[in-house]
C-alpha cells in the first residue's frame, strides 16, 4: 500500500506541474484538485494516506494566515497613498536611462523588503508609467526592472515575500531565522542583480511599445482643482509640486481670488485656495485626485450623500432623452436629481470652456461624474444616458490618513525586528489598526485578500504533508542524493536548482510548497541543519526571472511594458545566473550544516 501511496502522490505532483505549465490550468484549481484526490485516498488508506487533519492543516498554517492579514495592511497603505508620495520624492529627475533605472529599482527594492512584492509593484506601476512619459523615457526599460527589483528586494527580509513567510513557519522554533538575517544573501543578490540589469539593458532588453497609454484616449476634459489650506503644496513652485508636464494633462491657468494667471510659469508659487485649471484625459484626472493637498473645486461634491471616501468617478454619455437638454447644469439641479456631481464635460473629444454650472449638455456629450457606486446600477439602463461606466481605480485617496498608515507599518516592522511580537500577531494588530483608523474599510480589506494565493499555499502545504506521510519525499530525496553524490553541498545546489526551475514554470508559491518537504526530509536524512536548505529554497522560490507567468509581478508589467516572453529569457537569464551563483556561495559561507 505504501508503494501505491508514493506512486499516487508523485504522479499527482507531476500531473499538477504539467497541468500548470502545458495546459495553463490555474495553480489554485490544480493543487486543490490534487489535494482532493489525496484526501480521498487517505479515506481508504489510514496508514499511508493523507488524513483530513493533515491535508487541511496548510490552511491553518501560521504563515498562510500571516500572508492573508498582510494583504489588509498593504490595502491600508495603498488607499491612503502612504507610500505614493515617498515614491515620487525618491524618483526625482533622471539624467539618463541608467539614472532612471537606478531611481526605479532602488526605492522599489527597499519598499519590497518590508512589504509584499505585489502591492509594491501595483503601487509603483502608475507612478513609473507617468514618470517615464513625463521625462520621455521608454517604459519598457523600466517596468521589467521594476518587477525584478521588487523580487530581489523581497529576498532581504522574512516579510519580503509571502512565500518566505510560509516556508519559515515550517521550521522548528529553535531554528527560526531573524527578521533581517536573509539580508546576508539578499543584499548582495540585490546589488548584483541591479548591476546586471543596468549594464545589460542596451543589449538584452529591447525597447517595446507599451500595450496601452493614456494618450490613446481621445476624450479631453477640463478639471478645476483647489489647493487646500495647510497642504504640502502651499508655497511650492509648479515645478517642485510636480504639476508641470503631467502625462496626458497640462496646467492651463490658475484662478487666484478672481485673477486669472494664464501661461503658468514653472516658477509660479502656489497659494492656499488657488484654483488650478487642468486639461487632460480621464486617467490623468484620476491621478490628480491622488495628489495630497488637491481637491476638486466644485462645491457640489461636498453636498452629495455619504462620505467622499465611498465615491468613485463615473463616465456617462448624455442621450437625446436627457430631460434637461435646454437647461444649464446649475438650472437642472443635476446633483439633486442624480446624487452625482459633474466634474468635467467633453464634447466630440474636446474640452468645453467655462464653468461647469453654465454648460448646457447636448446629446453625445461625455460627462465625468463623482458619485456613489449605486449611481451606476441605477442609471445603467436609464434612458437619460447612452452609456454609464466606472473609471477604474478612481476612489479618492485618504491622504489625511497617510501618516497614520505609515506609523502603523513602521511599528509592525519594528515589533517583529525586535522580536517583541511574532509576525502573525504584529500583522493582525496592524490590520486591525488600519481598519480602526479608517485607513481602509472592512469590506475593502476583505476584498484585498488574494484568495487564489491563499488557496495555492494551503493546498500546496497539504500536498507537502502527503509527500512526507506517504514516503514520497524520502524517495525524491534518495533520488536526488544518488544523482548528486549524497553530500549536503550538492543536495543544497540540487534543491536550489529544482526550486528555481519550478518557480519559473508553476509559480513561486506552488514550487515552494512542493519542494519544502524534500528539503526538510533531506536535512533529516543527512542529519544536518535545515537552515541552509531553507535559505536555498527561499531564494530559489523568489528567483522568478525567466518567464512572465512564473511570478505575479512579472505578469503585471507584461502588458503595460509591451513585452514578449523572450524578453524575460534574455534579461532574466543573466540575472538568474548571477543571483543563483551568489546565493549558493554566500549560503554555504554564512549558514553551517
Amino acid at each position: 500500500m505504501q508503494t501505491l501511496a508514493i506512486a499516487l502522490t508523485l504522479g499527482l505532483v507531476l500531473l499538477s506541474i504539467v497541468a500548470i505549465v502545458s495546459w495553463r490550468f490555474p495553480a489554485d484549481f490544480t493543487l486543490l484538485s490534487a489535494l482532493g484526490v489525496l484526501l480521498l485516498h487517505g479515506y481508504f488508506d489510514h496508514t499511508h494516506g493523507l488524513s483530513v487533519e493533515l491535508g487541511l492543516s496548510g490552511f491553518a498554517n501560521e504563515g498562510v494566515m500571516t500572508v492573508a492579514v498582510l494583504f489588509v495592511v498593504a490595502d491600508g497603505l495603498q488607499r491612503t497613498g502612504a507610500l505614493r508620495w515617498l515614491g515620487m520624492q525618491l524618483l526625482g529627475t533622471p539624467r539618463s536611462r541608467v539614472s532612471a533605472q537606478l531611481r526605479t529599482m532602488i526605492p522599489t527594492a527597499l519598499l519590497s523588503s518590508v512589504l509584499n512584492n505585489t502591492p509594491v509593484v501595483q503601487l509603483m506601476m502608475p507612478i513609473i508609467s507617468d514618470w517615464s512619459r513625463k521625462h520621455r523615457l521608454s517604459v519598457s526599460h523600466l517596468l521589467m526592472p521594476l518587477s525584478f527589483s521588487a523580487i530581489m528586494g523581497g529576498m532581504c527580509t522574512l516579510i519580503g515575500t509571502s512565500t518566505t513567510i510560509v516556508i519559515v513557519s515550517k521550521l522548528p522554533d529553535d531554528l527560526q531565522l531573524g527578521m533581517f538575517e536573509l539580508a546576508w544573501v539578499g543584499l548582495p543578490v540585490m546589488v548584483l542583480g541591479i548591476l546586471v540589469i543596468v549594464i545589460g539593458t542596451p543589449w538584452l532588453l529591447r525597447e517595446r511599445k507599451p500595450a496601452f497609454t493614456t494618450t490613446d484616449d481621445p476624450r479631453e476634459y477640463t478639471v478645476e482643482m483647489e489647493v487646500e489650506p495647510g497642504s504640502p503644496l502651499v508655497g511650492k513652485s509648479i515645478e517642485a509640486a510636480g504639476l508641470r508636464q503631467l502625462p496626458g494633462m497640462y496646467l492651463m491657468e490658475i484662478d487666484r481670488d478672481g485673477e486669472v494667471i494664464a501661461a503658468v510659469s514653472p516658477e509660479t508659487r502656489l497659494l492656499a485656495n488657488d484654483h488650478l485649471v487642468f486639461v487632460g484625459v480621464v486617467e490623468s484626472v484620476v491621478d490628480l485626485q491622488r495628489i495630497p493637498g488637491l481637491k476638486p473645486a466644485t462645491d457640489q461634491l461636498f453636498k452629495l450623500d455619504g462620505p467622499r471616501s465611498l465615491r468613485c468617478l463615473v463616465e456617462a454619455v448624455v442621450s437625446s432623452s436627457y430631460p434637461f437638454l435646454r437647461q444649464t447644469v446649475r438650472e437642472s439641479k443635476f446633483r439633486t436629481h442624480y446624487n452625482a456631481a459633474i466634474i468635467a464635460v467633453s464634447r466630440d473629444g474636446r474640452r468645453l470652456p467655462g464653468k461647469i454650472g453654465d454648460i448646457r449638455l447636448h446629446p453625445g456629450d461625455t460627462i465625468l461624474l463623482e458619485s456613489n457606486p449605486e449611481f451606476i446600477q441605477q442609471q445603467r439602463n436609464s434612458r437619460h444616458f447612452f452609456l454609464v461606466s466606472a473609471v477604474q481605480d478612481s476612489k479618492p485617496t485618504h491622504h489625511e490618513k497617510s501618516t497614520v498608515a505609515r506609523v502603523i507599518m513602521l511599528a509592525m516592522v519594528m515589533a517583529v525586528a525586535l522580536e517583541f511580537l511574532s509576525m502573525l500577531v504584529a500583522s493582525l494588530i496592524a490590520a486591525m489598526l488600519m481598519i480602526g483608523a479608517r485607513c481602509t474599510r472592512w469590506s475593502d480589506a476583505r476584498q484585498s485578500i488574494e484568495w487564489n494565493v491563499i488557496l495555492v499555499m494551503g493546498a500546496g502545504l497539504g500536498i507537502g504533508e502527503a509527500m512526507q506521510t506517504s514516503g514520497a519525499a524520502g524517495v525524491m530525496t534518495e533520488s536526488i542524493s544518488a544523482l548528486t553524490g549524497g553530500g549536503p553541498r550538492f543536495m543544497l545546489i540540487a534543491i536550489y536548482l529544482l526550486t528555481m526551475v519550478l518557480t519559473n514554470l508553476i509559480t513561486a508559491k506552488a514550487a515552494a510548497t512542493l519542494v519544502l518537504p524534500i528539503a526538510l526530509t533531506a536535512a533529516e536524512s543527512l542529519a544536518v541543519s535545515p537552515l541552509p536548505f531553507t535559505v536555498a529554497l527561499i531564494m530559489g522560490a523568489a528567483g522568478s526571472f525567466l518567464t512572465p507567468h512564473g511570478y505575479q509581478t512579472n505578469m503585471m508589467v507584461y502588458g503595460p511594458g509591451g513585452y514578449r516572453s523572450s524578453d524575460y529569457l534574455r534579461l532574466g537569464g543573466p540575472v538568474t545566473a548571477i543571483t543563483g551563483l551568489a546565493t549558493l556561495i554566500i549560503t554555504l559561507l554564512v549558514w553551517e550544516f
